[in-house]
């Protein structure tokens, strides 16, 4: 399946489930990206194939006639749609838990977002907010901009497509591009890798997702890269970690927020103006940098110096994303 296929089936399932009122076909094709650039009949052949596609996968689509109304109406009724209660054994958990980071930073969610913009920019109720989670849980999305270059190698991987990327060696601040073959996007104690070919060193190599800088480029066509037979992927990211001294940063947060934050330090003091004094360990600034960038106004990284021009250049770089 396509991608833009599965965005638009996903669109469809989110608008029929946040809608309060069933919705007509046109109330349909105006919200849902993926319908509105075509004619009234290619419409109407995709999006009978998408309904049928969907009870087919166990998704159920009513249809409600209204006496008052011309049109019939579509919504998925959240009763027949949500899964009754599942218990886990840790293990199974944990897997599901590391499907959800790759999830969480899954592009689709902007899509996703966008077709309940429409839906109340076109007047229509809606139960789910719009950019958050669904309502009752049925359906989550969340971006998570820990590790910015994520989404990006994540498509080279998927698209077999050479990139190349400005990397900060360990234990060092000089940054050297580079150009790798991606193989595959690793998770490894909490941390994301990239395993691929380095062009550069005529090597296999894994990259820390945290220390690439700027922007990954797509470099030539996809289809290009070609992952070896039998390459381990969890092994070459399977050296030790570099050892890191434990530091402590200083950070004001904004009183009233960021409750996550506050149980993860090791101390909070009370402030002035508004704002509290928090005591966070760390041994990545990096790391550190992309959370206390991705908690936004709420919070200032004051110490050390080093983490702290971490957020600064974070922050810049989001500024020249959005202006650009």
């Amino acid at each position: 399946m396509s991608r833009r296929k599965t965005e638009r089936l996903l669109n469809l399932v989110i608008c029929l489930l946040a809608t309060r009122r069933p919705l007509s076909a046109e109330q349909i094709r105006q919200a849902v990206p993926g319908y509105d650039r075509d004619g009234d009949e290619a419409f109407q052949r995709m999006f009978e194939r998408d309904k049928n596609e969907l009870r087919e996968i166990g998704i159920p689509i009513d249809v409600v006639r209204d006496p008052w109304e011309d049109e019939p109406g579509y919504r998925i009724e959240r009763e027949s749609y949500e899964l009754p209660e599942i218990t886990l054994e840790p293990d199974e958990a944990a897997v599901l838990g590391l499907a959800a980071q790759v999830w969480q930073r899954a592009s689709l969610a902007e899509a996703a977002s966008g077709a309940l913009l429409k839906l109340r920019a076109g007047g229509v109720a809606t139960d789910a907010p719009v950019g958050g989670s669904m309502s009752g849980g049925a359906l989550e999305l969340r971006v998570d901009t820990r590790d910015p270059a994520f989404p990006a190698l994540w498509d080279a991987v998927r698209e077999r497509r050479v990139v190349r990327f400005d990397y900060r060696a360990s234990g060092s601040e000089t940054v050297r591009s580079r150009t790798v073959e991606p193989w595959g996007v690793v998770s490894r104690r909490g941390r994301w890798y990239l395993a691929g070919f380095d062009r550069d060193r005529n090597a296999p190599r894994a990259f820390r997702l945290s220390r690439i800088a700027g922007q990954v480029a797509a470099v030539g066509k996809p289809g290009a890269v070609e992952v070896p037979q039998g390459v381990d992927l969890r092994a070459m990211v399977g050296f030790p970690d570099e050892t890191q001294e434990e530091r402590v940063a200083l950070v004001r947060v904004r009183q009233g927020t960021c409750e996550g934050l506050r149980q993860l330090a090791r101390a909070v003091h009370a402030g002035s103006g508004g704002w509290d004094e928090a005591e966070l360990t760390f041994s990545d600034p990096e790391r550190l940098a992309g959370w206390m960038a991705s908690l936004g106004a709420d919070v200032e990284l004051v110490q050390p110096p080093d983490a702290r021009e971490a957020v600064i250049r974070r922050l810049k770089g989001a500024a020249h994303e959005w202006v650009g």
